[in-house]
């Protein structure tokens, strides 16, 4: 039970899309600011099934992710709860609008029975600071956190669908809870999904991890006819273990 336990909760983190640390670059390294034109989905309440599977042993769960806009702010607040455990994780990211899209303020992840880890965009001195580490990266217009940054794609999605096809790539400055790195997310083809809405056409988006980097992978399934949500989404470890998040469904959409 143990073993099942800490299982759960190191791979339903994930599922809440704040996935395990990957390789960083060093403290202060320079970022391009990339200015992507942006169509930001209507607000809305998404409900998630979850199913894990590491050392042999399948496990499952659910997930909330409330996503809102108005005012020229932005929220996002996600939640997975487990079997028996109740709630494992939370995580929320909050800020403005500006024109380079999300522009968050704060990011704060809440693991079971550990600290709250906060990372703090400081607009005022141009910095983005962690609460875990003494880090510090310069903010040029457009960085992004772990949980915004879903977001920030779809939006960037929905201003460019006929650009988001496959073989195209698409890259943003993403700090987690200790650091911050370049992610790059390619277009692979567009997939069918099931799920307990019907049937959705997809386009599947992948992540790697870095080239020197043994961490996770991160494929999303976005459904432009669903306003861009995201419909899947699956973290791989390089031993193949795995947790996955299916779309069951979505409430409040264009609520403001």
């Amino acid at each position: 039970m143990k073993s099942s336990t800490l299982s759960l909760f190191r791979l339903a983190a994930a599922a809440a899309l704040c996935c395990h640390l990957l390789s960083a670059s060093a403290a202060g390294t320079d970022h391009p600011a990339t200015k992507y034109k942006i169509d930001l989905p209507p607000s809305a309440e998404l409900d998630y099934a979850i199913q894990a599977k590491q050392s042999g042993i399948t496990l499952g769960g659910e997930g909330t992710v409330k996503w809102q806009v108005a005012d020229k702010r932005f929220s996002v607040n996600s939640e997975t709860r487990a079997m028996l455990f109740g709630k494992i994780l939370e995580s929320s990211s909050e800020g403005a609008i500006d024109d380079f899209g999300l522009a968050p303020t704060q990011f704060i992840n809440k693991r079971y029975r550990k600290q709250a880890t906060t990372t703090t965009f400081h607009r005022d001195s141009g910095t983005i600071g962690f609460s875990e580490s003494g880090d510090s990266y310069p903010l040029k217009g457009g960085e992004q956190d772990r949980t915004s940054i879903i977001w920030q794609l779809i939006s960037v999605a929905r201003a460019a669908p006929q650009q988001f096809k496959p073989g195209s790539n698409w890259t943003f400055f993403v700090a987690g809870m200790h650091d911050a790195e370049a992610w790059t997310f390619k277009v692979v083809d567009t997939e069918k999904i099931k799920t307990p809405m019907g049937d959705l056409e997809t386009i599947h988006i992948f992540k790697a991890p870095p080239p020197d980097a043994k961490d996770q992978q991160l494929d999303i399934w976005l459904a432009p006819s669903l306003e861009w949500y995201p419909v899947r989404l699956r973290f791989t470890e390089p031993n193949k273990d795995f947790v996955e998040q299916t779309l069951q469904q979505v409430s409040n959409k264009g609520a403001k």
